[in-house]
Order: C-alpha cells, then sequence, then structure tokens
C-alpha cells in the first residue's frame, strides 16, 4: 500500500504539475494526440462507413478491414513509420490512426444500418434524394451508436497513446518511460492512475453524449414502447381489470 501512497503523494504534489515537463502540459499532450488521431480516424471512417450502411455494399471487405487493422501492433507500426519518418508525432499519429478507424468504421455502418427500412423507404417515397436520407434520416437516428463507436476509439487511442513517449513525442507516457528507465515504479504507477483516470472520464463524457443525442422522437418511441409492454405483463399475470358493477 505504500507505493499507491507514494503515487498519490507525487501526483498531488503541484510542484510536478508545473513546467514544460510537469503532468498539466504532458496532459495537455496527451489529449491532442489522442483527439488529433481520432478526428483524423472520423474523417476516414465515418464517411466510408455511412456509404457501406446505406448502400450495403462492401460490409464483408468493410469488416474484414476493420478485424485486419485491428489485429496490427500498435507498437510495431510506431517503431516502423518512426524508422521511416523520423522521431516525432507522426509515428504515432500514423499508429494511433490505424487502431482508431476500425472502431469508428464499424460504429458508422452499424448505425446507419440499425435504422429501419420502413423508415428509409418513406423518406425515399416523400421525394428524399439518398444524400438527404443518410444526413437528416439514418444519422440522426443512428447517432448514438456512431457515438459509441467513437467512444470505443477514443478509449482505445488514448491508452495506447502513452507509447508516444516512446519516440519523443510527448504525452503522459513520458512519466511511464521516464520510471521504467530509473527503475521507480511509483513514477510508473503514477503515470498509469492518470492514464486510468483519463479514460474514465472520457468514457464517462462520452457515455452521457450518447444519451443526450439520441432524437426526441426515438425517446418517445421508446418510453410508448416501454409502456405498452409493462400494460401487457400487466394483462398477461391476471391482474384483474377494474368494472363498475351493473
Amino acid at each position: 500500500m505504500s507505493l499507491f501512497a507514494d503515487a498519490f503523494a507525487w501526483l498531488l504534489d503541484p510542484a510536478n504539475w508545473e513546467g514544460p515537463g510537469g503532468i498539466g502540459v504532458l496532459l495537455l499532450q496527451h489529449l491532442l494526440i489522442t483527439f488529433g488521431a481520432v478526428a483524423i480516424a472520423c474523417g476516414i471512417g465515418i464517411p466510408l462507413g455511412m456509404l457501406v450502411g446505406h448502400t450495403g455494399r462492401g460490409r464483408e471487405v468493410a469488416v474484414a478491414l476493420s478485424g485486419g487493422l485491428r489485429a496490427l501492433p500498435s507498437l510495431g507500426v510506431l517503431t516502423l513509420v518512426a524508422l521511416w519518418v523520423g522521431i516525432g508525432v507522426a509515428g504515432p499519429a500514423v499508429a494511433l490512426i490505424v487502431l482508431a478507424v476500425p472502431s469508428v468504421l464499424a460504429g458508422t455502418y452499424s448505425a446507419i444500418e440499425s435504422v429501419d427500412r420502413r423508415t428509409v423507404d418513406a423518406a425515399r417515397g416523400m421525394g428524399m434524394t439518398e444524400r438527404q436520407i443518410i444526413l437528416g434520416v439514418e444519422t440522426p437516428i443512428g447517432l448514438p451508436t456512431l457515438i459509441g463507436g467513437v467512444r470505443s476509439a477514443v478509449l482505445q487511442v488514448v491508452a495506447t497513446a502513452t507509447l508516444a513517449a516512446y519516440v519523443g513525442a510527448g504525452g503522459l507516457g513520458g512519466i511511464l518511460f521516464l520510471g521504467l528507465k530509473t527503475g521507480d515504479y511509483t513514477l510508473m504507477l503514477a503515470a498509469s492512475i492518470l492514464v486510468i483516470a483519463l479514460a474514465l472520464v472520457l468514457d464517462g463524457a462520452f457515455a452521457l453524449l450518447q444519451r443526450i443525442v439520441v432524437p426526441a422522437g426515438v425517446r418517445a418511441t421508446r418510453s410508448g414502447t416501454l409502456r405498452d409492454r409493462t400494460t401487457r405483463r400487466s394483462a398477461s399475470m391476471g391482474q384483474p381489470a377494474i368494472e363498475g358493477n351493473n
């Protein structure tokens, strides 16, 4: 327990949060690396996922691509790119984008596919173009699932972004690798606690966002369905109806 106490004492020391190598700067670097990689992954995965989900074409290829990219070792990709382009942000960025694209892609085409085809047919019958259907019907309804894919990508990237410090790109991994180099387990544990806490905060924020973006009509439909189910369940359990005496 003394190791945990030392780690928390180190984290709570204001001196460790100050300066260019302080926790505050490293935390900001970690967030910039994470959201930069996820933003680029969204630019790749969301349009492709929308196309696959709407047309149904290339789904097998998308599934295979997602699985294949997930199987790539992040440290191996990071090292390979770093050897190619040199030390800096480029290596971690490419590795993290490769890691994030599968979750974003899978979440997007699952979101579009999950929309009831009768709703899509109704929109098409009203004269909406395919673009209008994707952006005005399928995306709003499937937005919680789409954000779930982005949420998964963020959690994967925020944990793996600790490797960015391995090639000198900064982030909270700098504390971890410093502790590893000097044999200081307090630093290693403190860095792990920081990354875990950051992941939990981001996960909670995206979970809240998923609840907020549910369209009002879908929320009302779910509520009505729940009431209908409750009524049918009560009737099936044999609860007597209240009737007036004649």
